[in-house]
């Protein structure tokens, strides 16, 4: 029979875990010679034995794939006949070839495997609180640089003990080239240390640290990819502390539970939001509280929906295991800086925050922060939508619609994540989060050095938003060796969502957020635009109205409804029946009156965002702010979950050069009469809610009819409301338009990056093509 040499290119997730192993065996079970190794692009694989041998291991080599292992692509690179080959089959040493196409992985949860040896009083590893096999445990957050090995991680000075070394060289060990593998004798080592830096675990740091949690005490704990800061939810005094500590008067407090039957215990779980909880990504989830669950009500005051996730990391597994079962465990950061990575950022930062520290020397190269998901459920069936992309599924690259020049794009100011696009490939960088502090400035600079290392890429172009104020503009105008490429805001969006969905032609863009550069200089944010990755049009918005205070009436929608009513009825506003005129300031509302009517500090904006702010607050659900959205996010929370049509108020449509203008101002007339008439909050925020939807069908329908596009794609922060989300989806394939929503990129804000390198490559490819 004919024997052959054959060699194949095989990218996708097969460093880190646990692939060459299983190559070995599986090379070894067909009576195949020859050898595997890691390189920068991904992995090489010789054979040398029986044609039939080799067919057949390239056929099981998909079947039988490690759960964390990924093929993207497996080809043939050169095949000739065997004439003097081995019998033999070797893991050779990593080569780092230079080459470009190696994926990094996301980190891990850690395995039941070595929960099981954890929680075995005989095992070797029992309670030891870094345990990791080939399966499980960190990866992207260790990794400084491919190929995928040990030298290149954060594990590189610890020497293994015989035993360990033994396991990492067995091909029939769980643990057979596992890059983090350590023990009790050879690895990091976890410390409980005091506010001062000493030492205050004894011989049981971890129980120790549990039974000050029990305590009612506050710990920052270390966790794949950063400090998280715990508590025990049910002892309010212990919740109020940390609320007060950390400065966040009402955001609800993110929740770890051991396993899915203990949230369920607090949180109503269908299937879809179990399978989600239990994924290996093992997001935070946003579930519908129960209200019976005994958690301290200041967990989430005032809010119907509670985060939870369950534990990624062995240490965790034993915090839980010694309290109650679940533990608040929020990001361990000072206000407005990153989550710390390091012990003395640790002890540095979260001084006054946390009693005490329990802390390893395994060491974290790039911090990330937990990922935030839901379920949305539509008419056709559940679907994911992120609300924050890091852990677990940070740097799974996202495939591009064509193929892209080497791009950098920055993102956006708020919620800022950056994108490194090359060929087929976009790389999306961790949640960073707000660039308004140094902290997070550096952290910004940190992640794109990073990911430019680990793929490889020196980017042609690197692309931002039009705001010329954001620090992310004026990072890229500080490259001199790319060339700049302005993105609009809103474009950004459009081509964010159109990329999520393998998009590469025109389409119809109903983008509604918060706050967004406009090309005329004013802030957008309820914008219905027409176009591609190269432009855009904007063939409607909503109408322009005034936030007297700029970014002060985003901490106070009252502001932004006061100036509503100014607009509309004049000095009459401040006569009117409602109690957030009647029960305020006079002198306050003639104030904002006046802002309002001068436009003195008042900026103009159509944002949607704001309009929900102000709506919230004419209802007097929220009128100041603890966080960013929550004004928005009650409104929404008074109907979440019950999807119902109800009749919308009356629409007006108006023309402004050649623009489809959304007047809302008869929904604020039938908001009023609402409230006259003493109707439920509950009822008028759903009629508002059924207005905008019946807006954005009537829009996109005369926009489709006079473009002749049937595509609609919805992005942008406000379609993180699963209420408008599903009804405008609803409504708009009623009536016979294709709609695209997003799936693995977040609408808001995290995920401008994307679509700003997709709009800097699409108008590449074009300049390159008239050149």
């Amino acid at each position: 029979m004919a024997a052959v040499r054959r060699t194949l290119r095989v990218t996708g997730f097969v460093q880190g875990v646990g692939f060459r192993p299983f190559v070995y065996r599986l090379a070894t079970r067909h009576l195949l010679g020859g050898w595997v190794l890691n390189d920068t692009r991904g992995v090489t694989i010789c054979l040398e034995g029986l044609r039939t041998a080799a067919d057949a291991f390239h056929t099981d080599l998909y079947a039988e794939l490690p759960g964390l292992a990924r093929i993207d692509s497996c080809e043939v690179v050169a095949e000739e006949p065997l004439r003097d080959g081995s019998s033999a089959f070797a893991i050779r040493q990593s080569r780092p070839d230079g080459g470009r196409g190696g994926l990094v992985t996301p980190d891990s949860l850690v395995c039941a495997d070595c929960v099981a040896e954890l929680t075995d009083p005989g095992d070797r590893r029992h309670r030891y609180p870094l345990i990791n096999c080939t399966n499980c445990g960190p990866r992207y957050s260790i990794i400084k640089g491919l190929p995928y090995d040990r030298p290149l991680t954060t594990m590189a000075d610890f020497v293994m003990c015989p035993a360990c070394q033994q396991e990492y060289d067995s091909p029939a060990d769980r643990r057979f080239h596992a890059q983090p593998n350590a023990c009790w004798s050879c690895g990091p080592r976890v410390r409980l240390l005091s506010a001062d830096g000493t030492d205050k675990g004894g011989d049981d740091p971890v129980g120790t640290a549990a039974r000050m949690l029990r305590d009612g005490q506050i710990l920052a704990v270390k966790a794949l990819g950063g400090y998280q800061l715990m508590a025990d939810p049910y002892l309010p005094a212990a919740v109020r502390e940390l609320r007060s500590r950390k400065e966040r008067s009402t955001k609800p407090l993110a929740l770890l539970a051991t396993d899915s039957a203990t949230v369920a215990r607090h949180a109503h779980l269908d299937a879809e939001e179990t399978r989600l909880l239990e994924s290996p990504a093992r997001p935070i989830v946003l579930l519908r509280a129960r209200q019976d669950g005994g958690l301290s009500p200041d967990v989430a005051p005032g809010s119907p929906t509670l985060g939870f996730m369950l534990p990624t990391t062995p240490l965790q597994h034993l915090l839980l295991a010694d309290t109650a079962g679940v533990l608040i465990a929020t990001s361990g950061n000072a206000p407005d800086e990153p989550m710390a990575r390091t012990e003395e950022e640790a002890l540095g930062t979260l001084q006054g925050l946390a009693d005490a520290f329990l802390v390893h020397d395994r060491a974290i190269h790039t911090r990330v922060d937990d990922s935030i998901a839901r379920v949305v459920h539509r008419a056709e069936g559940p679907a994911t939508v992120l609300l924050r992309r890091a852990r677990g599924f940070v740097p799974d690259p996202l495939p591009a619609p064509f193929e892209l020049p080497p791009v950098l794009a920055v993102g956006a100011e708020l919620k800022n994540t950056a994108c490194l696009g090359a060929g087929t490939s976009l790389h999306v960088g961790q949640h960073i989060g707000d660039l308004k502090s140094p902290g997070n400035q550096r952290f910004f600079a940190d992640t794109i050095s990073h990911l430019r290392g680990i793929f490889d890429v020196t980017p042609r172009y690197v692309a931002h938003d039009l705001h010329p104020d954001f620090h992310s503009t004026r990072y890229a105008r500080s490259c001199a060796d790319m060339e700049p490429v302005a993105v609009q805001h809103h474009h950004a969006h459009m081509a964010s969502c159109m990329a999520d969905n393998g998009l590469d032609r025109p389409v119809l863009g109903v983008i509604f957020d918060g706050t967004g550069y406009g090309t005329d200089g004013t802030i957008w944010g309820g914008e219905f635009l027409v176009g591609d990755y190269r432009g855009f049009e904007r063939a409607g918005h909503l109408a322009r109205f005034r936030l007297p205070g700029g970014d002060k009436a985003v901490r106070e929608p009252a502001r932004v409804a006061i100036a509503l009513l100014t607009q509309y009825f004049g000095r009459d506003a401040a006569s009117l029946p409602i109690p957030l005129v009647q029960n305020r300031d006079p002198f306050e509302v003639g104030v904002l009156m006046k802002m309002t009517e001068r436009g003195l500090h008042a900026p103009l904006t159509s944002s949607m965002g704001r309009l929900f702010d102000g709506y919230s607050a004419l209802l007097g659900v929220c009128e100041e702010v603890g966080y960013e959205g929550q004004a928005a996010i009650e409104l929404e929370q008074l109907i979440a979950w019950d999807h119902t049509p109800a009749t919308p108020w009356p629409l007006r449509l108006d023309d402004e050069d050649g623009r489809l203008v959304v007047d809302h101002r008869p929904w604020l007339e039938s908001l009023l009469t609402g409230l006259t008439e003493r109707r439920g909050t509950a009822e008028l925020s759903r009629a508002f809610h059924e207005s905008i939807v019946h807006a954005v069908v009537e829009v996109c329908l005369r926009l489709s009819r006079t473009h002749g596009l049937p595509d609609v794609v919805l992005s942008g922060g406000v379609f993180l409301n699963q209420h408008l989300l599903v009804r405008t989806e609803q409504e708009l394939t009623a009536a016979g338009l294709r709609v695209h929503t997003h799936r693995r990129i977040p609408p808001n804000d995290g995920g401008i990056s994307v679509g700003q390198a997709m709009v800097a490559a699409a108008r590449a490819v074009a300049k390159d093509a008239t050149n």
